[in-house]
């Protein structure tokens, strides 16, 4: 069969895309492996919320307008979001396909599927940067017995082994919920932290986001930063989508009981080797903290709101207690990799991927005539991980698209399937 586009995968990315060529009148069909938001359904926490408050929990044409503005969606709500979205607009959907090979051709791409294969003009990649686990080449060093889950697979505190004490590799928004979380259980968990971003929930009486969004720190564009690769290796910020607003950076988990020790460097037989620079870490980590907030102030001063905010209460330093280096790995009965996670194109056409597996693009443009991309950290702006971000990026990108496909002679009109 053929189409103008194929868009691969119906998360919030895809489901923005295909609404952008619906109302661009683009002949398009949108392929996901299950069902609408997957991901959302099968790969994430029990309890796990949205960093982000609800107001920014919007897709083009939709708009939050529910009651709690200013709360965090559970997974659970986020999948009812997606699928109303869906619902609204009603796209070509084909669920239950799994898309096998996307060959470039002399005309277009071939799109190989479970199903059909489809001939195409484009391909929109809307699969997103969390395909997989980034679990490091050490894992296989553990001794057999640990029990090993990544925050994918991670679920639940019953889930883990009562052997022992659990190991938290990674200290970002997943692997500090997940310790608060075991240590709340009554788990005895040690976290392994590397690099990592600060902020507090709260500032001035505002979310964090709602700061980050009026400084303009989410719009700074991918063609603006010195050291894009680094900007998109980020890690993400240390804050919990939660009914009481609470805190859960590395103070509040040593508050609870949680050990904090360095980056896991190498396992040598039965003792875990950790990096002795975890104050440098921290102390990098809150002075970059203090550096957003204090452009904060600054705003407020700028645009006399003082007197409509709360004071400026500064969170205090992270206080490093003893760090230990070496762990003894007989007392940990699990290890849980929040180590982030990588995309993956294996459906992709190599001559698309550089020898990391990786696709070379610029914003979402691949180097690939016709290919597209959607769903990365960082792909166009720094609220391209964010719901609203994504919506943009589709936004962007799909205009981009259409006028490729205008430029080529090849814009068909729109056909429901």
């Amino acid at each position: 069969m053929h189409t103008s586009v194929v868009v691969v995968g119906a998360g919030p990315g895809g489901l923005a895309m295909s609404h952008h060529l619906t109302g661009a009148g683009v002949d398009h069909v949108l392929l996901e492996r299950g069902e609408v938001a997957h991901s959302w359904r099968t790969e994430r926490w029990d309890s796990l919320r949205l960093l982000t408050p609800n107001w920014m929990t919007a897709l083009p044409g939709a708009p939050y307008e529910g009651e709690d503005p200013d709360g965090y969606m559970t997974a659970t709500e986020i999948v009812a979001a997606l699928e109303a979205y869906s619902l609204s607009f009603d796209p070509p959907l084909h669920t239950g396909i799994e898309v096998e090979a996307a060959t470039r051709t002399s005309d277009g791409f071939e799109v190989r599927t479970t199903g059909e294969t489809w001939q195409c003009d484009a391909i929109v990649a809307a699969t997103g940067g969390s395909s997989e686990p980034r679990v490091p080449a050490l894992a296989v060093d553990l001794p057999q017995e640990v029990q090993q889950l990544t925050s994918l697979s991670y679920r639940r505190a019953t889930q883990i082994d009562n052997r022992g004490g659990v190991l938290v590799v990674g200290a970002s928004a997943s692997g500090v919920q997940i310790a608060d979380e075991l240590q709340r259980a009554g788990r005895d968990v040690t976290i392994a932290v590397s690099e990592h971003i600060r902020l507090p929930r709260s500032y001035r009486g505002c979310d964090i986001y709602r700061w980050l969004d009026r400084i303009g720190q989410l719009d700074e564009r991918w063609d603006q930063v010195e050291d894009l690769q680094r900007a998109r290796r980020h890690a993400s910020v240390q804050v919990v989508g939660s009914d009481d607003s609470r805190e859960v950076d590395l103070p509040s988990l040593q508050a609870l009981g949680v050990r904090l020790v360095g980056r896991l460097m190498a396992i040598r037989g039965t003792t875990a080797l950790c990096s002795g620079g975890l104050g440098s870490l921290v102390a990098n980590a809150d002075l970059k903290e203090a550096r957003i907030l204090h452009r904060i102030d600054e705003w407020v001063d700028e645009h006399d709101m003082a007197a409509l905010v709360g004071p400026a209460v500064k969170p205090g330093p992270t206080i490093l207690t003893q760090v230990p280096t070496e762990l003894e790995l007989a007392r940990f009965g699990t290890v849980i990799w929040a180590t982030g996670f990588r995309p993956t194109y294996n459906w992709l056409d190599p001559r698309a991927l550089d020898r990391r597996g990786r696709i070379d693009h610029d914003g979402g443009v691949a180097t690939m005539q016709g290919l597209y991309l959607l769903g990365l950290p960082f792909l166009r702006s720094r609220r391209s991980n964010l719901l609203v971000g994504l919506g943009l990026d589709a936004g962007e990108l799909g205009q981009h698209l259409v006028e490729y496909l205008r430029v080529a002679g090849r814009m068909r009109p729109f056909i429901s399937r």
